[in-house]
C-alpha cells in the first residue's frame, strides 16, 4: 500500500486488521516458548463498547502486544458472559414486543428465544473490538453458556456441595423485584437518596395513649409483629408485658424490649417487620414474633396483607400516608437523605425478603484456602496499585455467605432434583441423579424426580474462567490448562474485586492449588471532564465508534491511556483524542519527510562527522528511554510508558533529530546516514505499536517493503551501548532553542545570521557541536570569551553574547532584571528550606540530593551574572 499525502486512518486501518487476523497474528498454541496469558474480562453478551471497555482493553491489547515482541507465546482469550438478569430482561422485552408473555411459555419455549436473541444480537461488542484493534485470539472465543464451561459450573457445584461448603437455607436475602430474584450483596449498590422519615403513633392496648415510632418505610407497617424499646429506657418501664395496635391492619403486636435499640436514636421505639428487614428478621428469630411478607415477588402488596392487594410498594407508600394522617396516626413528615440499595443490574431498589435460596459457606471455604487472602497480601498475587489490598483484606475478613440462586431461566440451571417426600438430591446430571434417589426411595423413576426451578448467580461461572476457558475443570490435566495457567495479567475495575476477583482466587486455590494470574490491573472509572460518571441518562457519554472514525482507533488510544493512571479514575476529554490524532498526524508527515529524501554524495561538512554525533545522541537517547519505559511497564504505569514514548518522538526525534539531518532543500543524504535515520524511525515504532497499532503497522510497513512480515513479530527494542555527550547536547539544544527565541521576541528573520559569543567554563561543550548549531540556528561564528557586545542572555551558568547583522537590541529592560533575580531568589530559598532539612536528606537517594545540590549552585550563579549585568 503507498502513502497519501494526508494521514487517513479509515484508508487502512481496516486492511491491516484484516491482514493480521487471517494471516494469524493472533493464534496461540502450546509450545516451546515461555507463554504470556490474559484472558479478557467477559463483556454481557447484551453489550456494546462503552468508553469502559475502550479503556480496558486498550490497556490488555497493549500488554499482549508488546508480550509478543518480547518473544513469549502470547495468547489473549475473548469471550463473553451470559448475564442472567441483564438477558433475561432483553429476552422478555423481546418477547413483549412479538405480545409473548413469558408466563405463558414453557422453561425449553424461553430458552429457544433466549439463545435466538444470543445468537443474533450476542456478537455485536466481539466485532466492535476488532475495530479497536483487539489482537485476541479469536479461535478460542468463549461463552459461558457454552457445553463445556455449562458443565464445569454445574460439576463445580455438586463438587462444593459434597464438600459441605454449598447449602441450601431460609434467609434474609436481597430481592429485586423487577428481576424477580435474590441478589448477592454484592450486586446491590447503595446510593443517598431524598427520602422522608414518616412519624407514627400506634394506640396502646387496654390503656390510654400511644407509642410512637419513625420509619421510612410505611408500607411495611402491614407486616409489623412487634414494637421494640430499649429495656434501660425509662420512658417505657411501663409498657412492659403490654401490647399495640398497628394501624390500618388493626392487629395486636406485643411490646418487646432489646439493648439492640438505641435510645437516643429518634423516639426509641422500633416498629418490627421481621419479613422486610435483616435487623428486625434477627430480632424477631430472637423474641419468636411471627414474619408476616406483604410484597408479591414483583414488589405489589399480597393478599396476606389484607389491605392495598395489588397495588405497587411505592403507590402504596403515599395512600398510605393520607390514610394514616386521615385516621389521626400520622404525627408529622420529615424530609430526610438516606441510603438505600439499589439492584446493579436492573436500577430496581431492593426489598430485603426472607427467602430458601443456594449459599455458598464463605468463611469455610476461606478457613480450607487460606491461600486466597495470603497469596495477595504477600503479593503472590501483586494488585496494581497495592492500595486495593486493604480492600480485598476487608472483604476478606467480613465474609458474608454468597446466595447463589437466581429465580430466573436463563443461566446453568441447579442440580438439585427434589423427590416425591420433600427431600432431594445434588448430581451433575439426570441419570447420576436418579441413581442416587433410589438409594434413597428403590424404585423410584425418573418422571418423579423434580430438577429445582433456579438458575446459578452468574458469578458463579465467571469465579470459574481462568480455568474453564481452558476446559481445565473437565479436564484437569489437558495440554492447554497445563501450559496457560496460571495466566499473568488480569486487567478489570475495583468495583468487581469481590464480585469475581476474590472468588476467581478462592476457585483458582481450590481447585489447581495455585493463583489464577499474577498481576491484578484495576483501571479506574471513566469520567467527564467535570468528574462526572459517564451514562446514557446524563448524555455525557460518547460513542467509541464514532470517536475512532473522527479521529482514528490509533488517536482515540492514545487519548484514554494519556490520562489513565492505575486505580484512578480518568477524567475523559475529547480533545485527548485530537491530541492523539495530531501525534499522528506528525508520525505520518515524519515518514513522509524521510521518505522523500533523495539519496547521494553531498559534501556538507555536517555530514562528514557531526552527524555521526547526532545519530549517537538518538541512540542514546532511545536507549534511555527504552530502560524508563520498560520500568514503567514492570509496574503497570502504561500512561507514563506512553508519555515517554511520546517525547522521545515528538521532541527527540522530529523537533530535534530530523532536523539536524534533513539535507538542504534539493540536496541529497548520504545513504549511510538515511540507513541510520531508518533504524531509529523502525526502533521507534516498535515501541510505539503496543499503543498505537494501526498507523505503526502501516509506516514500519512502508520502511521495511518486502518484509512478508508484520510489526508485531518484531522484536521489542532493547538498550543499546551507545555513549554521547549528553551534556554537549543539552547545552547545544538550548542554545539553539536561546537563539530562536530571541529572534522571535525582536523579529529578526532566521535568513539573518547570527554571531555568537559564549563567556564558559567548558568551552568544548559548544565547540564540539559547532556545526549542529550554526545547522539550526544560522550561526555565522561562534566565539569564546567575554565580548561584552550584543544581547546578554544565559544559556544555564553560561554568558551569552549575541548579535545579527543590522539589529540594534534596545537598552536592557532592568525591571525585568529585578524581577529575574528576585524569582531566582525564591526559587533558592525553596531549594535551601529543602537542604536544610535533614530529614529530608537522610532519606532521599543521593542522587537526588545530589541534583538538588546542583540546582542550588546553578541558581547562584545565576543570580551572580544577572546582577554583574544590572551593575554593568
Amino acid at each position: 500500500m503507498s502513502i497519501s499525502a494526508q494521514y487517513d486512518p479509515k484508508s487502512f486501518e481496516e486492511y491491516w486488521y484484516q491482514q493480521w487476523e487471517s494471516n494469524g497474528l493472533f493464534r496461540s498454541v502450546p509450545d516451546e516458548r515461555e507463554p504470556y496469558t490474559i484472558l479478557i474480562p467477559p463483556p454481557n453478551v447484551t453489550g456494546i463498547l462503552h468508553m469502559g471497555h475502550m479503556l480496558n482493553n486498550t490497556i490488555q491489547d497493549l500488554m499482549i502486544r508488546r508480550a509478543r515482541m518480547l518473544g513469549y507465546n502470547a495468547c489473549w482469550v475473548p469471550g463473553t458472559d451470559h448475564a442472567s438478569i441483564a438477558t433475561e430482561a432483553k429476552v422478555v422485552a423481546m418477547l413483549k414486543e412479538k405480545g409473548i408473555n413469558k408466563k405463558d411459555l414453557s422453561r425449553e419455549e424461553f430458552l429457544s428465544y433466549a439463545w435466538e436473541w444470543k445468537e443474533k444480537y450476542g456478537g455485536i461488542i466481539l466485532s466492535q473490538l476488532r475495530k479497536l484493534g483487539c489482537s485476541c485470539d479469536w479461535d478460542r472465543t468463549r461463552f459461558t453458556m457454552e457445553d463445556d464451561l455449562y458443565k464445569s459450573v454445574i460439576d463445580v457445584f455438586v463438587d462444593l456441595y459434597e464438600k459441605g461448603l454449598i447449602y441450601k437455607g431460609v434467609r434474609m436475602v436481597n430481592w429485586d423485584p423487577a428481576g424477580k430474584t435474590a441478589l448477592s450483596d454484592e450486586e446491590v449498590i447503595h446510593r443517598e437518596v431524598d427520602s422522608n422519615l414518616y412519624y407514627v403513633r400506634y394506640k396502646l392496648v387496654d390503656e390510654d395513649g400511644y407509642i410512637q415510632i419513625a420509619t421510612t418505610r410505611p408500607e411495611t407497617i402491614l407486616g409489623d409483629t412487634a414494637i421494640c424499646v430499649n429495656p434501660n429506657d425509662e420512658r417505657y418501664f411501663h409498657l412492659k408485658g403490654k401490647k399495640a395496635i398497628v394501624p390500618i391492619s388493626n392487629r395486636e403486636v406485643p411490646i418487646i424490649f432489646d439493648e439492640y435499640v438505641d435510645i437516643e436514636y429518634g423516639t426509641g421505639a422500633l416498629k418490627v417487620t421481621p419479613a422486610h428487614d435483616i435487623n428486625d428478621y434477627n430480632l424477631g428469630l430472637k423474641h419468636n414474633v411471627p414474619v408476616i411478607d406483604v410484597f408479591n415477588e414483583d414488589g405489589t402488596i399480597s393478599e396476606i396483607a389484607g389491605n392495598y392487594i395489588g397495588m405497587d410498594r411505592f403507590a402504596v407508600r403515599k395512600q398510605i400516608a393520607k390514610d394514616l394522617d386521615e385516621l389521626g396516626n400520622l404525627v408529622k413528615i420529615e424530609a430526610i437523605k438516606n441510603k438505600v440499595g439499589f439492584s446493579e443490574r436492573t436500577n430496581a431498589m431492593i426489598e430485603p425478603r426472607i427467602s430458601q435460596q443456594w449459599f455458598v459457606n464463605m468463611q469455610a471455604f476461606i478457613d480450607k484456602n487460606p491461600e486466597v487472602l495470603q497469596s495477595v497480601l504477600d503479593d503472590t498475587i501483586s494488585l496494581h496499585p497495592a492500595k486495593f489490598k486493604n480492600t480485598y483484606r476487608h472483604w476478606l475478613e467480613n465474609l458474608k455467605d454468597w446466595c447463589i440462586s437466581r429465580q430466573l431461566l436463563w443461566g446453568q440451571r441447579i442440580p438439585a432434583y427434589y423427590l416425591p417426600d420433600g427431600s432431594f438430591v445434588v448430581a451433575s446430571t439426570p441419570e447420576q441423579a436418579l441413581a442416587k434417589a433410589q438409594e434413597k426411595i428403590p424404585g423410584i423413576t425418573a418422571d418423579q424426580l423434580n430438577q429445582d426451578e433456579d438458575v446459578l448467580d452468574t458469578w458463579f461461572s465467571s469465579w470459574l474462567w481462568p480455568m474453564s476457558v481452558f476446559n481445565g475443570i473437565n479436564e484437569p490435566e489437558n495440554a492447554d490448562i497445563k501450559y496457560y495457567y496460571p495466566t499473568n495479567l488480569l486487567v478489570t475495575g475495583p468495583d468487581i474485586i469481590f464480585f469475581w476477583v476474590a472468588r476467581m482466587i478462592m476457585a483458582g486455590y481450590e481447585y489447581r492449588n495455585e493463583k489464577p494470574f499474577g498481576d491484578v490491573y484495576f483501571t479506574g472509572i471513566v469520567r467527564d471532564k467535570i468528574g462526572r460518571k459517564m451514562s446514557k441518562q446524563l448524555g455525557n457519554s460518547p460513542d467509541p465508534i464514532e470517536l475512532m472514525n473522527q479521529y482514528g482507533t490509533d488517536g482515540v488510544r492514545m487519548g484514554l491511556l494519556l490520562a489513565a493512571p492505575a486505580g484512578n479514575d480518568l477524567l475523559f476529554d475529547e480533545s485527548l483524542c485530537e491530541q492523539g490524532r495530531n501525534f499522528s498526524n506528525k508520525i505520518w508527515n515524519a515518514y513522509r519527510l524521510i521518505s522523500g529524501w533523495e539519496t547521494g554524495e553531498n559534501n556538507d561538512e555536517f555530514y562528514s562527522g557531526t552527524a555521526d554525533k547526532v545519530h549517537n545522541w538518538m541512540s542514546a537517547r532511545i536507549s534511555n528511554a527504552i530502560e524508563t519505559i520498560d520500568d514503567h511497564f514492570s509496574k503497570y504505569r502504561v500512561s507514563d510508558a506512553l508519555m515517554t514514548t511520546y517525547k522521545l518522538i515528538w521532541d527527540d526525534f522530529c523537533s530535534w533529530y530530523l532536523e539536524w539531518m534533513k539535507p538542504a532543500y534539493g540536496s541529497p543524504i548520504p545513504a549511510a546516514h538515511l540507513e541510520k535515520v531508518n533504524q531509529h524511525f523502525d526502533q521507534l515504532l516498535r515501541l510505539l505499536h503496543p499503543f498505537m497499532p494501526f498507523i505503526t503497522e502501516h509506516l514500519w510497513q512502508q520502511l521495511n517493503p518486502g518484509a512478508n512480515d508484520f510489526i508485531n513479530k518484531q522484536s521489542w527494542p532493547v538498550q543499546s551501548q551507545s555513549e554521547s555527550d549528553s551534556t554537549s547536547f543539552e547545552k547545544a539544544m538550548n542554545l539553539i532553542t536561546l537563539i530562536r527565541s530571541v529572534r522571535n521576541k525582536n523579529g529578526i528573520s532566521p535568513k539573518i545570521e547570527a554571531g555568537i559569543s559564549i563567556k564558559t567554563e567548558n568551552v568544548t561543550d559548544y565547540s564540539n557541536l559547532s556545526v549542529a548549531i550554526n545547522k539550526l540556528a544560522n550561526v555565522s561564528s561562534l566565539q569564546f570569551g567575554d565580548s561584552g557586545e550584543g544581547l546578554k542572555e544565559l544559556n544555564g551558568t553560561d554568558e551569552v553574547y549575541l548579535q545579527f547583522e543590522g539589529f540594534e537590541f534596545a537598552a536592557k529592560d532592568t525591571e525585568k532584571l529585578k524581577s529575574e533575580i528576585e524569582r531566582l531568589k525564591g526559587f533558592l530559598t525553596g531549594i535551601e528550606k529543602k537542604l536544610s532539612n535533614e530529614k529530608f536528606v537522610a532519606n532521599a537517594s543521593a542522587d537526588v540530593v545530589g541534583r538538588e545540590r546542583q540546582k542550588q549552585s546553578d541558581t547562584l550563579s545565576k543570580i551572580e551574572a544577572l546582577e554583574k549585568e544590572l551593575a554593568g
